[in-house]
C-alpha cells in the first residue's frame, strides 16, 4: 500500500496567506523527508479558506523544494479551462518535474466557483466529460484533435511537446458523492480518487465505487480494472495517546466544521454534531465517537484502514486529509507517527526486523556462553603475553 496527504488546502482566515501557503510547502518537504509516497493539491477561487488557485503553479513550487515524492493536483477543475491548455501545461509540468506529477481532475467542488464564472452546476459532470475526452485524445497520439462543443472548440489541435512520462504521466478522476468520478474512471482507464470520506452509501462510497468503474470499463471493452490505482481519503490526527490527540484538535477543528457545515464547503463535516453547543474538548470526542475519522493513536489508524480494505474490497493508496485541526507542531508530529508506526505496518517492512529480533532472542542461551567463553579467552591471552613481555626484554639484555 502507498501512503500521501491531500491538501485543499484548508486555512481559516484571519492568518497571513502567505504564510498559509509556506507552510502547506513546508508539509510537503516534511511528507518527502518522511517517505510519503504522494501529495495532493487542490483549485479553488471563492470562499477564502482553501487558498490554492493554481495547484500546477503550487506544484512547481513544490517539486524544487523536494526530492522524490510524487505531486497531483486534487484537482484540476476541468469545466474552468480550456482542455488544450490544461494538457499543454500538463505536458510542460511533466518535464519540469521529470515524471513526478499525477494529474488529478474533476468537475469542480465549490457552488461559489462555478457561479461566478456562469457555469451551471448542473453542467458541470458533462463539461467534465467532454474535457477529460479530449485531453485524453491529445495525449495519446500525435494526429490532430477536433473537437465542438457549446463551451469549447478545439481545431486539428497537437501538443507540440510529448510528455516527460512514457507513454504519458497518470490520469485520475475525482469521486465524491456522485456515481460520475467511478463511471469515467471506468470508461476511461482511468486512476479513481474517492474523496467521499463522509459518504456511507450511494455509487461515490468505498463499498460500491469500484463495482461501478468495473461496470464501465466492462462496458468500454477494457480489461478489468487494477485496484491498485485506486486513492481512499480519510480523516485523522495521531498522538502518542487518545487523550492527547484530542487535545491537539481543540486548537482547529471547530473552525474546521463551521466551514463545511456554514461556510462555502458544502459537506457536513460530523451529522449530529453541533460545535456551538459543545465545550471544544467534549466537541472533538464527539466527533471523535462518529467513528467516520480517526482522533487518536497509530493503532487506531491502523484499525481505521484495515477497516477500509475490508469495506472496499482493496485498494492501492490511502491518502489522510490534509487539514488545521491540530498546531503546525502537533500536525507534523502527527505525520511522523504515522509513517513511523502506520505505513511499514502495511508495507511489510515490520516483519523482517522482528523476525531478526526474535531469532536472536532465541539463540541467546545457545550463542551468548560460547561468546563469553570467546571473551574470556581472549583477555586470559593477553594478560599472559603481557605478564610475559619484561622477562623476554630481560633476557635479551643479558645476551
Amino acid at each position: 500500500m502507498r501512503f500521501g496527504v491531500f491538501f485543499a488546502p484548508f486555512h481559516p482566515v484571519g492568518q497571513s496567506p502567505t504564510l498559509a501557503l509556506e507552510y502547506d510547502l513546508d508539509r510537503a518537504v516534511a511528507l518527502d523527508r518522511l517517505g510519503y509516497d504522494e501529495v495532493w493539491f487542490g483549485e479553488h477561487h471563492s470562499g477564502g479558506y482553501e487558498l490554492i488557485g493554481s495547484p500546477e503553479i503550487f506544484i512547481a513550487a513544490a517539486a524544487e523544494r523536494t526530492k522524490r515524492i510524487k505531486l497531483g493536483t486534487g484537482v484540476v477543475s476541468l469545466p474552468y479551462h480550456h482542455p488544450w491548455l490544461v494538457a499543454d501545461r500538463w505536458v510542460l509540468l511533466d518535464h519540469l518535474t521529470k515524471g513526478r506529477t499525477i494529474f488529478g481532475a474533476g468537475p469542480g467542488a465549490l457552488p461559489s466557483d462555478a457561479y461566478v464564472m456562469g457555469i451551471d452546476p448542473l453542467d458541470q459532470r458533462r463539461m467534465m466529460e467532454e474535457s477529460l475526452e479530449a485531453i485524453l485524445a491529445l495525449l495519446s497520439g500525435d494526429e490532430p484533435v477536433t473537437r465542438e462543443t457549446d463551451w469549447f472548440t478545439m481545431r486539428d489541435a497537437r501538443l507540440q511537446m510529448r510528455p516527460f512520462s512514457r507513454p504519458s504521466f497518470e490520469v485520475a478522476v475525482a469521486a465524491m458523492l456522485s456515481p460520475s468520478g467511478p463511471r469515467l474512471a471506468g470508461k476511461y482507464d482511468a486512476s479513481l480518487l474517492s474523496l467521499s470520506m463522509q459518504a456511507t452509501g450511494g455509487f461515490a462510497a468505498v463499498g460500491t465505487a469500484w463495482s461501478v468503474v468495473e461496470e464501465q470499463a466492462a462496458k468500454a471493452g477494457r480489461a478489468t480494472p487494477d485496484r491498485s490505482t485506486w486513492r481512499i481519503l480519510g480523516n485523522m490526527h495521531l498522538a502518542e495517546t487518545r487523550e492527547q490527540a484530542i487535545a491537539d484538535c481543540t486548537y482547529g477543528l471547530r473552525q474546521f466544521s463551521q466551514y463545511f457545515g456554514g461556510g462555502a464547503g458544502f459537506v457536513p463535516l460530523a451529522a449530529g454534531v453541533d460545535p456551538d453547543k459543545l465545550a471544544p474538548a467534549e466537541f472533538v470526542q464527539a466527533y471523535a465517537d462518529t467513528g467516520t475519522v480517526v482522533i487518536g493513536t497509530p493503532d487506531d489508524a491502523i484499525a481505521y484502514i484495515e477497516g477500509l480494505v475490508e469495506q472496499s474490497g482493496g485498494f492501492g493508496t490511502f491518502l489522510m486529509l490534509g487539514h488545521d485541526w491540530a498546531s503546525p507542531a502537533a500536525t507534523l508530529h502527527s505525520y511522523e507517527l504515522f509513517a513511523r508506526y502506520v505505513m511499514p505496518h502495511f508495507q511489510g517492512q515490520l516483519d523482517a526486523p522482528r523476525h531478526s529480533h526474535d531469532w536472536a532472542t532465541q539463540k541467546r542461551d545457545e550463542l551468548f556462553p560460547r561468546a563469553g567463553a570467546a571473551i574470556l579467552n581472549a583477555v586470559q591471552q593477553h594478560v599472559q603475553e603481557a605478564s610475559a613481555a619484561p622477562a623476554d626484554a630481560a633476557g635479551g639484555g643479558g645476551s
